[in-house]
């Protein structure tokens, strides 16, 4: 006999995770599923070393979700996000702009916190949620939408009928591509590798980004470790550079990175692993079908710049609890709206941020050297760096 839920989602990402717990603390019946159970143990050789910066309208999806009371005692404030160009002859500082919560609010802009724990701890709450069914290591195989239900086939050769089908699957979605939703792809020749460090000099919860070429280097404050502050680092190159950077020996890339860091932290220590990440922007065709809502990466794809990725895939999910009750769940006026909600926004943002990942990998001195004007510009105007921090952390 086919199970029936109110909700399945297709993924068990952070995203998909979350959606789970928000879904299932509203009272509906939810059954999540990954193929690949989620690793909760940063030892672990295949955790996803990455850290995640929650934004202000986040943190209301995450309370909904009985998650923020999870995680805000793991997580560090950013109060200042810090823009710096170093693309002169030699690797070091040229224009800095810093751009202060303070100047626009009480709270801070975000708060930071690893891939691995976030994991550990939504698995955590859904165990805490008898109306959600969490089932790692089974996958979504098959879709056959209808007017009363999403039929879903999984891996383990059953079948599930949802109200609603939310794929947060990732960017090669099968769900998506079983409802024959097409995607535009922008490859930017350029990978990521992702770590941890240790550094003398003190972060003071600043969150910088370092623009050279390549990419930008970025700085995301950790708690201290073993009494020496810490940082998570995301370095955008190009994928041969990434490759050599990745295969060089640990006192060597601690050489490399410290000089791409321009010294400003101090001697950088690698404390992690490195992880290689593929580097695109993408957006589907559209984020709905037949009983389907597409959300995260299934939906929208951004580069790791500005802590955007996560924090719109939370905004997919708070539009979604919006307009979900029991009566409309599912239905085609829900999935429109959620459509006309997200979609504008999402593509304003996979646009805005393809086009700063771009002017960060220019190598040509000429055109660093105008793109440091044009920040020095743009972000020594009151209005407008109050206009972009705004923007950029979603409250306007």
């Amino acid at each position: 006999m086919r199970q029936k839920f109110d909700i399945v989602i297709s993924g068990g990402g952070i995203a998909g995770l979350s959606a789970a717990a928000a879904f299932g603390s509203k009272g509906y019946s939810v059954l999540c599923v990954d193929p690949a159970p989620p690793i909760v143990a940063e030892a672990d050789p295949h955790s996803d070393l990455r850290s995640t910066a929650f934004l202000q309208p986040s943190i209301r999806v995450l309370e909904a979700a009985g998650l923020w009371e999870r995680f805000s005692k793991y997580a560090m404030p950013l109060q200042v996000m810090r823009i710096v160009d170093a693309g002169g002859e030699l690797p070091e500082p040229r224009v800095s702009h810093d751009f202060d919560a303070a100047d626009i609010s009480e709270q801070p802009f975000g708060w930071n916190l690893p891939n691995w724990l976030l994991k550990r701890e939504c698995v955590a709450r859904l165990a805490e949620l008898p109306n959600v069914t969490f089932r790692p290591g089974i996958g979504t195989c098959s879709l056959t939408p209808r007017e009363s239900a999403a039929l879903v086939g999984l891996s383990d050769g059953t079948q599930v009928a949802a109200q609603l089908l939310i794929a947060a699957d990732g960017r090669n979605s099968p769900m998506r591509q079983a409802l024959g939703i097409g995607v535009r792809t922008t490859r930017f020749g350029q990978k990521a590798l992702a770590f941890a460090v240790s550094h003398p000099e003190p972060h003071d919860n600043v969150s910088t980004e370092i623009h050279r070429s390549g990419g930008p280097f970025t700085f995301v404050p950790l708690p201290d470790r073993d009494g020496m502050p810490c940082s998570a680092i995301v370095w955008m190159e190009t994928g041969p550079e990434i490759a050599r950077l990745a295969a060089l020996p640990v006192t060597d890339f601690g050489a490399e990175m410290t000089l791409r860091s321009c010294s400003i932290l101090g001697p950088l220590k690698l404390i992690s692993r490195r992880s290689v990440w593929p580097i695109i922007s993408q957006i589907a065709e559209r984020f709905y079908g037949q009983r389907t809502a597409l959300m995260a990466e299934a939906a929208h794809v951004v580069p790791p710049i500005g802590a955007q990725g996560l924090n719109m895939s939370l905004a997919d999910l708070g539009a979604l609890l919006d307009l979900s009750t029991p009566d409309t769940l599912g239905q085609p006026a829900m999935l429109a709206a959620y459509q006309r909600k997200r979609y504008p926004d999402v593509a304003l943002r996979v646009a805005g941020v393809g086009m700063l990942n771009r002017a960060s990998m220019i190598s040509a001195q000429p055109l660093r050297d105008a793109r440091a004007r044009m920040l020095d510009m743009m972000y020594s105007a009151s209005p407008i760096r109050r206009t972009l921090m705004q923007m950029g952390i979603g409250v306007r």
